[in-house]
């Protein structure tokens, strides 16, 4: 298989609805799963706790130590945060909404930039709008592609500063950017808490907090998600795929992405049990079983790139007229 010089081009909507759909007349029992887990505030307490304590640790150590740390033990929390503020980001964890607004910008704090409330924004309508240029944030930019190829160096350097590349593409969604009073309250709770940290323990503790953040979604194993979850790595034709490896274990089920894009009303708790109720539906999906091995295929394969992605125009919905279907959370806020 060849490199690929663009993305590759489908007609029709994104896959997932349809597959929803297809799941709850086979399997109406999955309705139960849909419900929330507050039980998730305390992965972020508890993961918020140990990066307060790693910064206290290693605040007066050498640059290097405090960058291992990040890249050892401080990138493993934070990227169990950013789940946490994904899950927020459905509501999933609090019946109030605002609750969930709350739970997240507490989770974002030990990743320095006020990104929980702003993530959400984007992420619903990735969601809603799959594929969709204009719209789905999580997509490359042309010359994002086009920059890093498909040589190791570009890919690598791509991994490391991979925040700063997906801040730069929410640049082309204008329709989506929006500037209110949460995510007002989520800049202003973040700088006291980066404040904070600096007038008692210093720059380095904020050091070290910032390397775990861009460890957490970039060069490290657990940068590999963001592989997994749309790469055409595996075949040309699935647009979507999971992780099944052991690392769900510490990162709340956040490889059941297949599962996630279906019914993102289930809490991750509940994700196994989804793929367990409706196997006919995903056993015959391919899938991930390990970060590492995904990691420096991406790293050193020619064949794979930032074009290895599916785009879309149309942004048609599915029409979910069956009054079976209970009130099933669409990225865009709409209900079916």
């Amino acid at each position: 298989m060849a490199y690929q010089q663009d993305f590759t081009y489908v007609e029709g909507v994104e896959p997932h609805r349809i597959r929803t759909r297809e799941i709850l007349k086979a399997h109406p029992e999955v309705k139960k799963l849909i419900t929330k887990n507050p039980m998730t505030m305390v992965w972020i307490l508890a993961c918020v706790a140990i990066q307060l304590v790693m910064a206290y640790l290693v605040k007066d150590q050498a640059w290097y130590i405090i960058l291992a740390a990040a890249w050892f033990i401080g990138a493993f929390p934070v990227h169990t945060l950013f789940i946490c503020i994904h899950e927020a980001a459905h509501n999933l964890i609090f019946k109030k909404p605002s609750w969930n607004i709350y739970a997240g910008i507490v989770a974002n704090f030990p990743s320095l930039a006020p990104t929980a409330i702003s993530f959400k924004n984007f992420h619903l309508k990735h969601h809603a709008f799959q594929g969709v240029h204009e719209l789905d944030a999580d997509l490359p930019d042309q010359w994002e592609a086009k920059l890093i190829n498909n040589y190791f160096i570009g890919k690598a350097l791509w991994l490391l500063f991979f925040p700063i590349f997906q801040a730069i593409r929410t640049l082309r969604c204008l329709e989506l950017a929006i500037f209110d009073k949460w995510v007002v309250m989520n800049i202003i709770a973040q700088i006291a808490f980066d404040a904070v940290i600096v007038y008692f323990w210093g720059w380095s503790a904020l050091g070290y907090m910032g390397a775990s953040f861009m460890f957490s979604v970039g060069l490290h194993p657990l940068g590999a998600r963001w592989i997994q979850e749309h790469y055409l790595v595996l075949d040309k034709n699935q647009e979507t795929y999971s992780y099944y490896g052991g690392l769900n274990g510490i990162n709340m089920n956040v490889g059941y992405h297949n599962e996630h894009h279906d019914m993102p009303s289930v809490p991750w708790n509940n994700l196994p049990k989804l793929k367990a109720a409706a196997p006919e539906f995903y056993d015959n999906l391919l899938y991930h079983t390990s970060f590492v091995k995904l990691l420096f295929t991406f790293l050193f394969s020619q064949e794979v790139g930032l074009y290895s992605r599916i785009v879309r125009k149309e942004r048609g919905r599915v029409s979910l007229d069956d009054t079976s279907i209970p009130d099933i959370q669409l990225a865009q806020g709409e209900k079916v």
